[in-house]
This record gives structure tokens, C-alpha cells and sequence, in this order.
């Protein structure tokens, strides 16, 4: 399957895209709810035994340790899960909470003027990717986990006239009702497994 590259028509936006616009001139979208809620419970659901299976099995690493890795990580994906995506009549921009941006370093700001293409890349698992290329031949990542996928879509067709029809979210939700449906499940297993190692704690 070849990918083509999507060029901007023309650099001006046409009136027909431009009433497509939402009713402000200015949006900010953050990340999916669903997506949030879902990667947060996954995230829970695989590292919560993780302490007290270290002090049932005497591991080298102590169960305190993990505890406070468990934390920072969770605080880190919590920051990651904080993208929120502006645009306006000038640019768009990807920015993170100031207590995160630091660390991360992935925020970014484009002109529509200096977009010069839209280019698909396919994924290790098989989906598309979306990138802005700029005069500079700078690639910038579409952000394609928020909430609001379509109107973001909309300004980017009315300010570059790159037309966006075929560009889909990389995830359905079902996709995400499906992991989150899987984590309370491993979370069923935890309590379990949490269950379990007290027990064993308690008789020796």
C-alpha cells in the first residue's frame, strides 16, 4: 500500500471551509476521557500487586522501592495524558501543564502559513500516523487522542485547505471500551492476588 503525501489546494482558506469552522475563533482540546480513564485503570491494574508480591516472594527489589516507582510513573503518564492541543486563526499548538512540559519536551507551535503538507506514516501495528511538515521540512505529529477529533480537522482544512476527509482518529473508541473492560477484569485478578499474598503473609 503506497501512502501519498496530502498537499494544501492553495494557501487560502475557501469560504465553504471556513463555515465549517466552529463558532469560536479560538478551541483548545485535551485529551479523550475515555482514553484517560482507560490507560490510568490499565496502568493501576498491572502495577497494584506489584509491592506485595515483592515482600510474599522476598524479591531483591523491596516493596517500598516499588511503591515509589509506581507513584512517579503514575504521576508521569498522568502528565503525558495532559496534552491539550490550541489552534486559532494563526496556528496550532501542543502544549502540556508547566509542573510537566519540562520533562517531557514534545510541545510544539506552527503557523498555518508555514504548513506545507500533511504526511501519513503507518505504525508498528498497523495504523496511520499524520504528520505536519513545515518550509523547514520539520515534521510536527497530528495529535489524534483528543477529544473533539473533527472540529480540530476543520480548522486545519479551512486554514491550509489540505483536505482532510480520509484522516480517522488512530483508535476507536470501542478499542479503548474493550481495554478498559480488560482492566477491571485484571483489577478482579489483583484483589485476588492481593488477597492471596496476605493470606500467605499471615500464616508464616
Amino acid at each position: 500500500m503506497s501512502l501519498t503525501t496530502i498537499m494544501p489546494e492553495n494557501k487560502l482558506s475557501t469560504p465553504s471551509s471556513l463555515s465549517l469552522l466552529p463558532q469560536f475563533s479560538s478551541q483548545s482540546f485535551g485529551i479523550s476521557p475515555l482514553i484517560r480513564i482507560t490507560l490510568l485503570l490499565l496502568y493501576v491494574a498491572l502495577t497494584l500487586p506489584l509491592p506485595a508480591l515483592a515482600t510474599v516472594t522476598e524479591a531483591p527489589v523491596s516493596a517500598r522501592w516499588l511503591q515509589v516507582g509506581i507513584v512517579v510513573g503514575g504521576i508521569l503518564l498522568y502528565g503525558g495524558l495532559s496534552e491539550r492541543v490550541f489552534v486559532d486563526s494563526k496556528g496550532i499548538a501542543v502544549r502540556y501543564p508547566r509542573w510537566i512540559g519540562w520533562v517531557l519536551r514534545r510541545q510544539w507551535q506552527l503557523n498555518w502559513d508555514d504548513i506545507t503538507a500533511l504526511k501519513p506514516r503507518t505504525t508498528g501495528q498497523g495504523g496511520l500516523v499524520y504528520y505536519f511538515t513545515s518550509d523547514g521540512q520539520q515534521a510536527y505529529l497530528l495529535p489524534m487522542r483528543i477529544a473533539g477529533f473533527a472540529d480540530l480537522l476543520r480548522y486545519v482544512e479551512a486554514h491550509t485547505a489540505i483536505d482532510t476527509r480520509d484522516v480517522k482518529p488512530l483508535a476507536q473508541p470501542w478499542m479503548y471500551l474493550i481495554l478498559g473492560g480488560l482492566s477491571l477484569l485484571l483489577l478482579a485478578v489483583d484483589g485476588w492476588t492481593l488477597w492471596t499474598a496476605a493470606h500467605f503473609a499471615g500464616v508464616s
